[in-house]
């Protein structure tokens, strides 16, 4: 989350991208932060034990949701 709020303070949008197992502390970041509003995209869990193939699947079945969440304005 700190890249993301560094490059949203910096005018370039950006979107963050954890495991849904991450969620909540995804948000209590953003918060402690002082960026609520920053723009977090969930893969599955578990990433760590990932293979290559289901690494890509994951970034696959999300790709759509990063885009939109880079382009809204």
């Amino acid at each position: 989350m700190h890249d993301t709020v560094w490059f949203e303070i910096q005018g370039v949008p950006s979107v963050a991208i954890a495991s849904e197992e991450f969620e909540d502390a995804a948000i209590t970041q953003a918060n402690a932060l002082g960026m609520a509003s920053s723009k977090c995209v969930y893969v599955t869990h578990p990433i760590q034990d990932a293979t290559d193939k289901e690494m890509q699947e994951k970034a696959e079945a999300v790709l759509d949701a990063v885009i939109l969440a880079l382009t809204q304005i």
